[in-house]
């Protein structure tokens, strides 16, 4: 016994299957998108921005804690920024891609 679907039926299930797969296809493609932005927007400010990094030296004896804290202001690397900074447009780039239906 075979099932015949109507040619109306199977392009209705065709065209279903198809744009729920465009749906998926162009919110994975934002989300690359907005992941890009943000990996651009903190590889540039890492080229500005110094972080702190505190440090605590000393000793604790019984009730008495005698000691110094020393703050540093590093930056990262100009070279690890660019990577950042590269992977960021890449992301961006391949998530403002749209698809072509066929």
């Amino acid at each position: 016994m075979t099932v015949s679907l109507g040619v109306g039926a199977a392009c209705t299930a065709a065209l279903r299957s198809n744009s729920s797969s465009i749906v998926v296809h162009n919110r994975v493609m934002r989300i690359l998108f907005t992941i890009g932005a943000i990996l651009l927007i903190l590889g540039i400010a890492s080229l500005f921005i110094p972080i702190p990094t505190r440090e605590r030296h000393g000793f604790k004896a019984g009730g008495v804690s005698v000691g110094i804290e020393t703050v540093e202001h590093q930056k990262v690397p100009p070279l690890v920024s660019a990577v950042v900074i590269a992977g960021g447009v890449a992301l961006m780039i391949a998530g403002s891609r749209r698809r072509i239906v066929r």
